[in-house]
């Protein structure tokens, strides 16, 4: 299977359906939230993280979410056992024109790509784009991603980099354009704060209970001078930063030792066996 093939599902309240509607509030406004998870061998293993950040994302939103179980044995079913990457994306469902919520059954779908390649380092550029301080909407996945859209359309031909880092309008570090981002500062890790914007990555709720992370605002003059720096996401795992601008690292222990705890805790992420 290419990476381009795509098995899908949709689904109203607890119905099966063939098509999204033109009026689904998602496709007008953004109104819903996404959850993307990466499988091994037909299981989810961090079902749990996801399902909970989703739960807090609906909550704030005022989105009614489909049964977990109904969700879960839908996931399983479209996985079949096989590894790879699903989405499960969450709107408020059909409504009338205007931004009044209404209040009729959620729509939902489950999609399954092909895992990216796996690697263990990434190259990363700053980007121009800011991201709004919204403290409202800090901390969950909600479906408006325009900010990163263009963050990502930034890139040039040809350009090395694989990711980029985005600030806030205060010019605070906040993470990484598909990602968060962890650095050590002498014998201390940090992350960004996520209370004014940005999202609190399952990966990266994670690395901070191996790590005792410290949430504050981050400036780039700090990260500039860190004794190590990765990125992190529930897809791609932990990625140490190689360069950024004219600045280069080379591998860390501490990097090296989370990401063998992270591969015995989600296999997905185990390093492929060397070919004899």
């Amino acid at each position: 299977m290419s990476g381009a093939d795509v098995d899908s599902m949709l689904f109203e309240g607890e119905r099966r359906i063939d098509a999204i509607a033109p009026a689904d509030r998602g496709l007008a406004y953004g109104d819903g939230l996404f959850e993307t998870m990466r499988a091994f061998r037909g299981e989810l293993h961090w079902w749990d993280r996801h399902w909970a950040r989703l739960r807090g994302g609906a909550r704030v939103l005022g989105i009614e979410l489909p049964t977990q179980a109904i969700v879960r044995d839908s996931l399983c079913a479209l996985l079949d056992g096989r590894d790879g990457v699903c989405k499960l994306l969450v709107t408020r469902g059909s409504g009338a024109r205007g931004y009044a919520p209404s209040a009729g059954p959620a729509f939902w779908s489950l999609s399954r790509h092909d895992a990216p390649e796996p690697r263990e380092h990434v190259q990363l550029r700053w980007c121009s784009t800011r991201l709004a301080i919204q403290p409202a909407l800090a901390g969950i996945k909600h479906c408006n991603r325009l900010e990163q859209v263009l963050a990502r359309a930034e890139w040039t031909p040809g350009e090395t980099a694989d990711e980029g880092l985005m600030l806030d309008i205060d010019g605070a570090v906040v993470s990484a354009v598909a990602g968060n981002v962890f650095l050590l500062d002498r014998d201390r890790w940090l992350t960004p704060a996520i209370d004014r914007c940005g999202v609190r990555g399952v990966c990266r709720g994670w690395a901070a209970q191996q790590l005792d992370a410290y949430e504050t605002r981050i400036t780039p003059a700090t990260l500039m001078g860190a004794d190590a720096v990765f990125v992190c996401n529930a897809v791609r795992g932990i990625l140490e930063v190689e360069r950024l601008g004219d600045r280069s690292w080379t591998p860390h222990p501490q990097v090296a030792g989370l990401r063998q705890r992270l591969a015995a805790d989600h296999p997905a992420f185990a390093a492929p066996p060397e070919m004899p």
